[in-house]
């Protein structure tokens, strides 16, 4: 009678270890092993974003903040992160903030 439980735990611990391997297998079937070479003429050099604001960028800022002051005043509607004006058009020519 010991033995048939003996056995039995054999065979449900192995499934077990089966079904535990069986899904930590399944990320590395999902992998690809591809590897692709892009030709010497397709490579390009990105320009390094910017550390230091330049003058426009300043300008555009500060046309930007009057655009959405005025919304505000205009409409009631208060400032929200990431609100911009769809029709703000950024104008270099006009005069300095």
């Amino acid at each position: 009678m010991k033995q048939m439980y003996s056995s039995f735990e054999l065979m449900l611990t192995s499934a077990l270890m089966a079904g535990a391997l069986g899904i930590a297998g399944l990320p590395v079937l999902a992998q690809t092993a591809t590897t692709t070479t892009a030709p010497a003429a397709a490579t390009t050099t990105t320009a390094p974003k910017p550390t230091v604001s330049t003058d426009q960028m300043v300008q555009e800022a500060c046309q930007r903040q009057k655009a959405r002051t005025a919304k505000f005043q205009q409409f009631g509607i208060p400032e929200t992160f990431g609100s911009e004006e769809p029709g703000f058009v950024f104008d270099p020519k006009a005069p300095r903030c």
